[in-house]
């Protein structure tokens, strides 16, 4: 998979989740004091990761999942 398709992915997936337009996510903003994400949202952006591209992402990874950019570096780290 492209990186770029995975990155586009990945920010609608997130702004699906967390009701926003994907093109208003800056890539470094906090998902949660930026863009009111709560921790409910974060499992289910994980899920939904984990689901569309069929990986298992560990649960310890969750607290990484802070901004776009770390939600794209936590989905590359696991899609082969």
């Amino acid at each position: 998979m492209e990186a770029a398709e995975l990155d586009l992915t990945i920010r609608k997936l997130v702004a699906d989740i967390i009701e926003v337009n994907p093109d208003d996510i800056n890539p470094e903003a906090s998902l949660v004091e930026d863009l009111g994400m709560d921790s409910m949202m974060a499992l289910e952006i994980l899920a939904t990761i984990e689901k569309k591209y069929k990986i298992k992402i560990p649960e310890e990874e969750l607290p990484k999942l802070t901004t776009l950019s770390r939600a794209i570096e936590l989905a590359r780290k696991y899609v082969k």
